[in-house]
């Protein structure tokens, strides 16, 4: 775009400067003009101007901007960086320009995380009633997610979100023991249930299990049923509530993204308790992931938390090529005969593409570009390693100061090896508390912590912008260093966590929860002062009115709700529903 306006400015340069020869008579020699001090005659006053001087004048004149096109070209980035519009504060101090601050936002203080419940009445009417209690509720939600932790997070949050529109008794949800991390815990083994069911009381009704007498009133079995991924709440209302009021318990199995992103305020907030609040680890796993958040503070005061996914299968999976040679190829290519369905890819498009994870070498070449010295304190979130220790050393020899939960921990972590999803717990507790959180890749856990750090006061995290990178990393070699380092920052702008990268209606919610990140009053004095105390607004204003197609608040789904089962007789509609074919992906997180 930067070069688009500029070549636009430089047309209208070239005729500015045809005008003005034109018309101002410049004294050239190939004017044939009158010697000095004579008068001119009328024929050569009105002699025309050389043709040949002009397009000679106009050729000088785009060499000269050609110049300097050329240079916005070769940096179009770094331009655009400056012409693209900013957020009000940052053109109040004119601070823009400056070098960002790689271990916290310098605006992180104007925002804060915000998903009270709103008024039970508001200008616009009844809004975000009470919870339907059991006994009057349309019935037991039964939800089985799937995946690894943060894929099932996402599952449990949405499914607190269908519960509440459905005006059902939410089951506490079943985790996944049969995907590829075979893990056997349960939810009660990773969460605290008691906090779960007691924070969200007023939401929705949540119990441990359906009543035996319950069970022994049902003629058939729970009907279990898949919906369609990013489902909307009238296909909850239409396709799913009929079957919900009929059979009283129903069980969605495969639950995992299968809640529209969009969707009205309240419930989008109502997904950041859940996320953010109600979802807290067990005892034990937050002890342990607090130990090890202290003993890398106690090292050094500053930290960061790297979430490096490299194993085998993850590769394999992403149809990428990582540099080692046939042997790689080989192995790779036989573990993914596990999966018929993955078509065949080139390496070469997928990389290009921003596809492929980088490698541990490339996320520490990254990290040290950015501004990140080698005597940096690294935390190292990791599982099995393709390659092992040969894999890791490059990034040990860029930062020598690195660390694993399982160097820090030692004995004290033996009872959560064979559980990957506990591991992965205490993992998560230590990248949301280091001072900037890093990833190689674009799965659940990145996209989870990047959404948490936000709300949490826009911590520093950095997610690599791979579709740019991708081309820096191959001509690494065929540049200085201070050049390399100069385009990777600008390739990262837009990927360092900024409050101004939280736009409403970008990207997935869980990963951009715009309806939760509320500002905080603006007062020019008060922003260029030092130590200032702000009090906190309730009111969102960077939330845009609600857009979606249907009903705009909650109450009125809460009626639909009940209309719907008011109704004298209801039509068994399941048989219309998509039972859409969906691969499953062994490697989410």
């Amino acid at each position: 775009m930067g070069l688009a306006k500029v070549w636009k400015y430089s047309g209208g340069l070239l005729s500015n400067l045809a005008a003005v020869v034109h018309h101002q008579h410049f004294v050239f020699s190939c004017f044939q003009s009158p010697s000095y001090g004579a008068s001119p005659s009328p024929s050569q006053s009105r002699r025309p101007i050389s043709w040949t001087c002009i397009c000679g004048f106009m050729l000088f004149a785009l060499g000269l901007i050609s110049l300097f096109t050329g240079h916005v070209a070769s940096n179009v980035e770094w331009y655009s960086q400056r012409i693209v519009k900013r957020n009000w504060f940052y053109k109040m101090d004119g601070s823009h320009r400056a070098s960002i601050d790689i271990w916290k936002s310098r605006y992180s203080s104007f925002y804060y995380g915000c998903s009270e419940r709103g008024p039970h009445f508001t200008e616009r009417g009844p809004h975000f009633s009470s919870a339907v209690r059991e006994r009057f509720s349309n019935g037991y939600l039964l939800i089985a997610t799937s995946g690894g932790l943060n894929q099932q997070r996402t599952g449990i949050t949405d499914a607190v979100v269908v519960a509440r529109i459905l005006n059902a008794t939410l089951v506490v949800p079943e985790l996944d023991h049969h995907s590829f991390w075979k893990d056997e815990s349960d939810f009660s083994n990773i969460f605290d249930v008691g906090w779960f069911i007691s924070y969200l009381a007023k939401d929705v009704t949540i119990v441990k299990r359906v009543p035996e007498k319950v069970m022994m009133s049902m003629e058939k079995p729970p009907y279990t049923m898949r919906v369609p991924r990013k489902s909307e709440p009238e296909y909850y209302l239409e396709q799913v509530l009929p079957i919900l009021l009929r059979r009283r318990v129903l069980q969605l199995t495969k639950f995992d993204y299968r809640l529209a992103s969009d969707l009205d305020e309240e419930l989008q907030k109502l997904r950041c308790r859940v996320n953010y609040h109600a979802l807290r680890f067990t005892k034990p796993i937050r002890n342990l992931g607090q130990k090890l958040v202290f003993r890398m503070r106690k090292m050094e005061k500053h930290f960061i938390a790297v979430h490096l996914r490299f194993e085998p299968d993850m590769l394999a999976f992403s149809g990428c090529y990582y540099g080692g040679g046939d042997k790689e190829r080989y192995e790779l290519g036989e573990i993914r005969k596990r999966w018929a369905t993955l078509p065949e890819l080139s390496p070469d498009e997928e990389r290009a593409r921003g596809k492929c994870p980088l490698t541990p070498h490339e996320i520490g070449l990254m990290l040290r570009a950015l501004g990140f010295n080698n005597d940096t304190y690294l935390y190292v979130a990791s599982g099995e390693i393709y390659g092992g220790e040969k894999t890791l050393q490059p990034l040990r020899e860029l930062f020598p100061n690195f660390y694993t939960k399982e160097m820090l921990a030692g004995e004290e972590l033996q009872p959560f090896l064979p559980y990957s999803s506990r591991l992965a717990a205490i993992d998560y507790i230590v990248c949301d508390e280091s001072d900037v959180f890093a990833t190689n890749n674009n799965g659940n856990m990145a996209k989870i912590l990047a959404g948490r750090r936000r709300y949490m006061g826009h911590k520093r995290t950095i997610r690599p912008n791979a579709k740019r990178l991708s081309a820096l990393f191959m001509a690494r070699d065929k540049m200085d260093w201070a050049t390399f380092s100069r385009k990777v920052k600008s390739c990262q702008r837009g990927f360092l966590g900024e409050p101004e990268e939280n736009r409403p209606g970008r990207g997935d919610f869980h990963e951009f929860p715009s309806t939760c990140i509320c500002k905080k009053p603006f007062n020019l004095s008060n922003f260029t002062s030092k130590g200032n105390k702000y009090q906190i607004s309730r009111r969102n204003s960077t939330v845009s009115e609600s857009r979606y197609r249907y009903l705009s608040n909650s109450s009125n789904l809460e009626q639909r709700s009940s209309q719907k089962f008011s109704e004298g007789s209801l039509r068994d509609r399941h048989g219309s529903l998509i039972d859409e074919i969906d691969p499953d992906n062994p490697l989410s997180d």
